[in-house]
C-alpha cells in the first residue's frame, strides 16, 4: 500500500514519550501508544485463547514470591484460567508461588508485578462474575500490564509498525476501557487554529 493510502498515516515523531504523531496528506493523527498497544495485545490474546493457541515463554529464572494467605485463597481458583492464557504459576510451599512461564506476547512482563496487579484487580472486580467475564477481565488486565508504557521512547520503525498493526486490528480505535486510542486533526482545522482560514 502506498504511504499516502495508510489510514493512520506515516509516523513523524513522538511527544512526551507518550504520543505518536503521524502525518497524512490532509491531517495529523495523534496516537496514545499505551492505549493503542493495550488494545492490540488484548485482541491478540482473545484470538489466541479462542484458537487455543497461547504460546508460553519460560522465565529465565523462575520467580518465587510470597503472598498473604488471603491473597493465595483469592488467586488459587484462577490458576487454571491463567494457565490457559500461557502462565505457569504454581503454589510452591505455604504462601509462596513460583512463576515458570508467561505468555510469549508479554515477554517483557515482570511476573511478580503482574501477580500483585492481578490480585488488586481481583479484589476490585469481586467474585460475582461468570468464568467468561473473568477470562476477559484477565485478558484485559494482562494486556494492560504487558503493553508499551507511556514514557517509553520508540523509534520511527516501531511507531510505524504499531500504526500498521492498528490498521489491521478490529476495535483498535479504542482501548479496553473505552477511551480513544487516537485522534485525527484535519489540516483545515489546524489552519483555523492559526487563523489561516
Amino acid at each position: 500500500m502506498p504511504e499516502t493510502a495508510w489510514p493512520l498515516g506515516q509516523a513523524v515523531g513522538q511527544i512526551h514519550s507518550t504520543f505518536i504523531l503521524a502525518e497524512k496528506a490532509d491531517s495529523l493523527v495523534i496516537v496514545d501508544q499505551h492505549a493503542a498497544h493495550e488494545r492490540l495485545v488484548y485482541e491478540q490474546l482473545k484470538q489466541n485463547l479462542h484458537e487455543k493457541n497461547v504460546a508460553s515463554q519460560a522465565v529465565l529464572l523462575p520467580e518465587v514470591l510470597t503472598v498473604t494467605e488471603t491473597d493465595l485463597t483469592l488467586l488459587e481458583p484462577h490458576l487454571p484460567d491463567l494457565k490457559t492464557l500461557g502462565f505457569d504459576i504454581e503454589i510452591y510451599s505455604g504462601n509462596a508461588l513460583v512463576v515458570r512461564q508467561i505468555p510469549a506476547l508479554l515477554s517483557g512482563l515482570k511476573p511478580s508485578d503482574f501477580i500483585h496487579d492481578f490480585l488488586s484487580d481481583l479484589k476490585e472486580v469481586g467474585q460475582g462474575i461468570t468464568i467468561t467475564e473473568k477470562l476477559h477481565e484477565i485478558l484485559s488486565s494482562v494486556a494492560c500490564r504487558g503493553s508499551i508504557r507511556a514514557g517509553r521512547k520508540l523509534s520511527l520503525p516501531e511507531m510505524n509498525a504499531l500504526l500498521r498493526q492498528m490498521e489491521s486490528t478490529l476495535y483498535s480505535g479504542q482501548c479496553n476501557h473505552g477511551r480513544p486510542t487516537y485522534v485525527e486533526l484535519k489540516k483545515s482545522d489546524i489552519e483555523k487554529l492559526f487563523g489561516r482560514r
